[in-house]
């Protein structure tokens, strides 16, 4: 049996003080080649950050059938960039800065939304790639707008439940004023115990389970850009459907050949290499170093976390850390990211397609979950103008 370094390379990183703890998985197809913890349980829960923005909101918009060329404006009033579309959002090409540090005046999610609306383009649309949060949390807003309920519920609806990602979801910070009803967070029977910290031990605030973006505080803990929480058999069961030929007709969540879209760059001639929410190859934010091929595609998130895939090979990571309950000095972190998925490209690239009767992440023999739950259409905003969201 074929095994990869990633085992010592995490032990190490942990014992030797590094990082906190990690829990990685790694698989090729439908087939977990490898599962490795140290310093948390398997089953722990982490906050996912940035992964929220490929996991949750791309994934939905990809499934509830959003025309990718609707400029944004016609989704609500509010959304009011001049030239901005869809996949302008997608692709970070929306022109929109980078990130705003709206929490420092913004105490509701009404006013951060107002705040965020009124921010000016910085380039004009498909000009230049500026990995933006801003234009994530607009997008959060555009789905809930479009699917008629707040974003977590439609995220739960469309991706979690189809793909039984059954410890993941966004841990909501009550009902403050102005978010939307939504139904109760999942996780309000797990004991703190099954999540890994989220906040540095000098913030005051409570350090389990509470989202570590501040922006996505304000709104209540559920964000287009973070937000959501999940496990690495969470994600490992997003990677294999994700890879897997499922959902090739009616059904999905995503048709394959969209979600191929997703993972192809979508910005050639421009500064960075995006899919839709995905990074590619050759874009600033590439994790992979040139180990993986071509086809791969991957995301990080602040917090620790990261996920990489291949749809071609069918090998994907999940390496889930913790970057932030020490501090916010990544550097740890970033050097086991790179070293992980090295080693498991250099083990697994060179074994055959697992077969279908390879097991699944979290259940001991299983298909690629395929059952339909939606009826795959491309959604326009309406005539008079776009159905306004919460808040917006």
């Amino acid at each position: 049996m074929i095994s990869s370094s990633v085992s010592s390379l995490v032990v190490s990183a942990v014992s030797s003080g590094d990082v906190p703890g990690a829990v990685a998985m790694m698989g090729r197809g439908p087939a977990v080649l490898e599962t490795v913890s140290a310093g948390y349980p398997e089953d722990t829960v982490f906050d996912l950050a940035s992964l929220t923005k490929v996991v949750a909101t791309t994934t939905v918009t990809l499934a509830l059938g959003i025309d990718l060329g609707a400029f944004a404006a016609d989704f609500g009033p509010a959304l009011s960039w001049v030239g901005v579309t869809v996949r302008h959002l997608l692709t970070h090409t929306s022109g929109l800065p980078d990130t705003r540090k709206f929490y420092q005046w913004c105490t509701d999610r009404s006013s951060l939304l107002a705040s965020l609306y009124s921010t000016p383009l910085v380039a004009p649309p498909g000009t230049q790639v500026t990995y933006s949060d801003l234009g994530f949390i607009a997008l959060g807003e555009i789905v809930a707008a479009v699917a008629g309920e707040p974003l977590d519920a439609a995220v739960r609806r469309c991706v979690l439940d189809p793909l039984d990602m059954t410890s993941a979801g966004f841990a909501l910070l009550g009902q403050a004023p102005g978010i939307p009803a939504s139904p109760p967070s999942r996780f309000a029977a797990f004991p703190p115990s099954r999540f890994a910290p989220t906040t540095e031990p000098d913030t005051g605030l409570p350090p389990l389970g509470v989202v570590h973006d501040e922006n996505a505080r304000v709104l209540g803990g559920v964000a287009g850009h973070a937000g959501l929480f999940g496990t690495a058999a969470d994600l490992a069961r997003f990677a294999q459907w994700w890879v897997s030929a499922a959902g090739d007709g009616p059904g999905g969540p995503v048709p394959r050949a969209m979600r191929r879209l997703a993972t192809t760059c979508q910005t050639e001639g421009l500064d960075g290499c995006r899919g839709l929410g995905w990074t590619c190859p050759g874009d600033r934010y590439d994790i992979l170093g040139g180990t993986w091929p071509g086809t791969s595609v991957s995301h990080t998130g602040f917090t620790g976390t990261s996920l990489a895939l291949d749809p071609e090979s069918g090998l994907w990571v999940v390496l889930l850390t913790n970057a932030v309950h020490y501090g916010r000095d990544a550097t740890a972190v970033k050097a086991l990211r790179s070293a992980v998925h090295s080693a498991a490209a250099a083990a697994y690239l060179r074994l055959p397609p697992a077969g279908p009767a390879a097991r699944r992440a979290g259940q001991p023999s299983s298909a690629i979950p395929s059952r339909a739950t939606l009826v795959q259409r491309t959604v326009r905003p309406p005539a008079h103008g776009g159905r306004t969201g919460p808040g917006a």
